[in-house]
């Protein structure tokens, strides 16, 4: 399929598809005119790629994990290396969260 069928298909943009594309995220052959030609497949790890991005993974952790995705939410195979990276990721969100919390408590207290 060409990258406006995938676009379609999938409501991602051409110029995400592009920047998966250079990421080394999705790849696609070449027909003979130079268009990209994307697998059948393509639609599915179009929302692999969108789901790790939403679990905040970036570019280099999905290109690392991609391979342990499977089905389209994702779900992931239980890669060791992976679980450690999504727990230090949960980690980091939930020290980002209490302090959020303080600074709200803080600017609550300047508000009264």
């Amino acid at each position: 399929m060409l990258i406006g069928e995938l676009s379609e298909r999938t409501g991602v943009s051409r110029r995400a598809l592009r920047y998966y594309e250079d990421q080394s995220l999705l790849v696609p052959a070449r027909a003979g005119n130079g268009y990209r030609a994307y697998a059948d497949d393509a639609p599915l790890i179009v929302q692999q790629i969108q789901g790790l991005y939403a679990a905040g993974l970036d570019s280099d952790g999905i290109r690392r994990y991609l391979p342990c995705a499977d089905g389209p939410e994702p779900r992931l195979e239980p890669c060791t290396e992976l679980r450690a990276h999504l727990l230090d990721l949960a980690a980091t969100l939930d020290e980002q969260a209490a302090t959020i919390g303080r600074r709200r408590t803080a600017l609550a207290a300047h508000l009264r």
